[in-house]
């Protein structure tokens, strides 16, 4: 219900709203029972924070766990999934520079899936201006997460073989997409023929489908025996133990993830014998331990944006009273690049 304690504020139109729907997990299940649409308060910024009036939210895999109580944060009940937005700042509290009322901008935090949401300043940056809401709220997790896990962790150069699992999905799309902008000759592993014209419109040389092709066969194929030079994993399990058979001398294997519901353990000996890394990547602590190289990371995704070079592929929209459908698409798992939640403006 709404609060009237809530004192309103003024946004870029005037006066804020007392109070807001929100989607909240209520009790844990699949995101259909989950989910409850709530009338709450508008929430006010505190020092170092904005609130921002949500024009779009991307659906992501770990809001499916949060809904469940599997993700490894666990709000306490009820509370918002959504853990990336675009919109437009509404309010700034105390000692934010930087950002003003009315700028449009993209984010990520835990509690976003509302038509206001209150960030950290530092968790928000300007949208780029050549995306489209729908396009940028899919940014900020997924692009950042591929950057981090081929620049940082593997080192990606130009001409190395890269190979992609997933490469259909949001962080797979937003992978096969950076490996080509950093001159690499991309792999992509996808679950069906028509994911596999997807990833090949992304930029991918080659395109195996996963149950139809030999993967660990297709990758030397391709290669012509060489294997992988890094290999980019968000599926774990079947997907990670093809890998090591065809990764390449000095290679590196990228954990982002265990889509495919299985965490594997870490042949090690196999590590030694064919002398190549296995290197994890937990993007979420970046920002807290290196807000440097979130900086500049930020930057060069805002340029290959306003460039053409990256733009997230949004399989489809729907509106936000339709939200746990979204969710619902997105856990089972036929889905294509992104799955967005719209607001009216």
């Amino acid at each position: 219900m709404p609060h009237p304690e809530v004192t309103p504020r003024s946004d870029a139109a005037g006066a804020l709203p007392d109070a807001m729907r929100a989607w909240r997990v209520t009790q844990l299940g699949e995101p259909a029972e989950a989910l409850s649409l709530d009338t709450v308060p508008v929430p006010t910024p505190a020092a170092g924070e904005v609130l921002v009036k949500v024009a779009a939210v991307a659906a992501n895999f770990p809001d499916v766990l949060l809904c469940r109580g599997e993700y490894q944060v666990k709000p306490e009940l009820p509370f918002s999934p959504g853990i990336e937005l675009a919109g437009v700042v509404a309010a700034v509290g105390d000692g934010v520079a930087g950002l003003e009322v009315g700028e449009r901008v993209v984010g990520s935090k835990i509690g976003v899936l509302s038509e206001y949401a209150v960030l950290p300043a530092s968790d928000v940056w300007r949208a780029p201006s050549a995306l489209s809401d729908a396009e940028a709220a899919g940014l900020t997790v997924a692009y950042q997460t591929a950057w981090f896990g081929l620049h940082r962790r593997a080192a990606l150069q130009p001409g190395e073989w890269l190979l992609v699992h997933a490469a259909a999905g949001g962080v797979g799309l937003a992978a096969v997409q950076l490996g080509v902008a950093a001159g690499a000759r991309v792999i992509g592993v996808v679950g069906s023929d028509a994911k596999a014209a997807v990833a090949r419109e992304a930029g991918a040389e080659v395109v195996l489908v996963r149950g139809v092709d030999d993967l660990v066969a297709g990758v030397k194929a391709a290669t012509g025996g060489h294997g992988a030079d890094v290999v980019f994993d968000p599926v774990g399990g079947a997907a990670f133990d093809a890998s090591t058979k065809c990764i390449a001398f000095e290679g590196r294997i990228v954990v982002v993830g265990f889509a495919g519901g299985t965490i594997q353990t870490l042949p090690a000996g196999h590590v030694l014998v064919k002398n190549y890394s296995v290197l994890g990547l937990h993007w979420g602590m970046y920002p807290r331990v290196r807000p440097d190289l979130i900086d500049v990371t930020r930057t060069e995704l805002t340029r290959l944006a306003d460039a053409g070079t990256i733009r997230p592929v949004v399989d489809h929209a729907v509106p936000f009273e339709r939200a746990p459908e979204a969710l619902t698409a997105l856990a089972s798992g036929s889905t294509v690049g992104r799955v967005v939640i719209e607001l009216a403006s």
